[in-house]
């Protein structure tokens, strides 16, 4: 794993290289975030018990490179194994805009992505043990339906142990996919000074965990907003409930949660 790390180093240095010669900032972000519930793609990871994360997240000179690290913690005891820091790798950017190509010319297939690779560090369990590895790819699309604030989106998890010779077999049962299927919508409200985000998707769970069912599992519908405090603070609060469709993931059936951060620009 160590060796694998390294080389992506080696390969994102040019590249940070590249983007000073162009002059772009660093941007630095720290957000501090309460979930009353941790619903990790449909599973409850702290059963009713919510958790506190932390991220420093850098954009490197604004090409779409950064670097993400976040640690997660339960409010509850009984939970100290499950504590983990993850250490994240992402690109991300816009595709087909219309911009310099006469494909779409209208840019209505154009494609926000990022793709993510994160190691999860167990850092209170044995070594080879509990470590995780994971690729999130998300896409979405804000003008494939003509109407403005209203995109579709689509978001696809693997993982898999973080290497070879792990010493619980349970591990390697571990890998899986997780597909969701979404459709966003940016609501104008007089009274916020943000949109309110709406979002309602789908999630099929394939392979993802021991034991569950590859099958449609969970429905999440969502609503948040950003409030603006200063120019580098904003209060991001969000209300989400989850309805599970195959008990193999979560026994309970509705799930009301929320989740509250605080993010800080440099």
């Amino acid at each position: 794993m160590k060796k694998r790390i390294l080389l992506l180093a080696l390969f994102f240095l040019p590249l940070m290289d590249a983007a000073k010669a162009e002059e772009g900032q660093l941007g630095v972000t720290l957000d501090s975030t309460y979930a009353s519930r941790w619903m990790s793609r449909g599973h409850q990871i702290w059963g009713d018990t919510g958790g506190f994360f932390e991220t420093l997240d850098l954009d490197l000179w604004s090409t779409g490179f950064g670097v993400a690290v976040t640690h997660r913690s339960a409010t509850g005891s009984g939970w100290v194994n499950k504590q983990r820091n993850d250490y994240g790798l992402y690109y991300g950017g816009t595709i087909l805009d219309g911009q310099g190509s006469s494909f779409p010319t209208n840019g209505a297939f154009c494609t926000k992505f990022k793709i993510n690779w994160i190691y999860k560090h167990y850092y209170n369990e044995p070594k080879n043990y509990a470590n995780v590895q994971a690729w999130v790819l998300s896409f979405s699309w804000p003008k494939i339906l003509n109407m403005e604030g209203l995109f579709p989106y689509y978001v696809a998890t693997y993982d898999c142990p973080a290497g070879s010779g792990y010493k619980a077999p349970s591990m390697h049962d571990f890998a899986g996919w997780v597909h969701c299927f979404g459709l966003g919508y940016d609501l104008v409200l007089p009274e916020l000074p943000a949109p309110l985000r709406l979002t309602s998707d789908m999630a099929f769970t394939d392979g993802f965990r021991r034991g569950t069912d590859h099958d449609w599992s969970h429905a999440t519908f969502g609503a948040s907003t950003k409030i603006e405090i200063t120019d580098n603070l904003s209060f991001v609060p969000g209300v989400y409930q989850q309805i599970t469709t195959d008990k193999s993931v979560n026994p309970n059936k509705n799930v009301t949660y929320c989740i509250l951060s605080m993010k800080y620009k440099f």
